[in-house]
C-alpha cells in the first residue's frame, strides 16, 4: 500500500465503469481529477451524496475536472444505480477494495470503501485528502468544490 501525502504523485489505477468500461487515473493527466469514494450504491447516505453531486453538477463541470465516484459495487450495482438517480458522473467498480486501499480508504463496514474525496490536480498530485471511516455523513459539496478551486489555482 502507498503512503498518502499531499502534494505526492497521486497512485495511478484502471477499474471499469458502469458501462464495462476501463477508466485509467493516468489518461487523465492535464485536467483535476475528483474522486468521491462511498461505501455503497442504494444506501441513504450514498443516494443523497451522489445526488447532491447531481443536483450542483453545473458547478462541478464549471471547475473542468473530471468527477469519479468510486465503491466497491459491482459494474452491474452501478449502471442500475446511476440510471434509477440519473447520476452524469462516471461510477468506478473497486470490488477488492485495491483503490481503496491506495488512496487509504478503509472503512469499519466489511467489504466496503471509506466515505472520502481525493482532489488531484492537472500535473497528478495529491492535492486534496480526507477520509471518513465513519461513514455517517456526506461531505458538502461547497468543501469539495473548494478544494477543485484550489488544486486548479495552485
Amino acid at each position: 500500500m502507498s503512503e498518502i501525502t499531499m502534494g505526492g504523485e497521486a497512485p495511478d489505477f484502471t477499474l471499469k465503469d458502469g458501462e464495462g468500461a476501463a477508466w485509467r487515473l493516468a489518461d487523465q493527466r492535464g485536467r483535476a481529477v475528483v474522486l468521491l469514494f462511498y461505501p455503497g450504491d442504494n444506501t441513504p447516505v450514498c443516494t443523497r451524496q451522489l445526488c447532491s453531486v447531481r443536483d450542483h453538477w453545473s458547478e462541478y463541470q464549471a471547475t473542468g475536472a473530471e468527477v469519479i465516484g468510486i465503491s466497491t459495487d459491482t459494474v452491474e450495482s452501478h449502471k442500475d444505480f446511476a440510471e434509477k438517480n440519473q447520476l452524469p458522473l462516471r461510477l468506478l467498480s473497486d470490488p477488492d477494495r485495491k483503490v481503496s486501499a491506495l488512496y487509504d480508504m478503509k472503512s469499519w463496514l466489511p467489504g466496503r470503501s471509506a466515505r472520502g474525496v481525493v482532489v488531484i490536480d492537472r500535473a497528478g498530485k495529491i492535492a486534496y485528502h480526507k477520509a471518513q471511516p465513519i461513514s455517517l455523513f456526506k461531505p458538502s459539496d461547497a468543501e469539495v468544490l473548494d478544494a477543485i478551486h484550489k488544486a486548479e489555482s495552485g
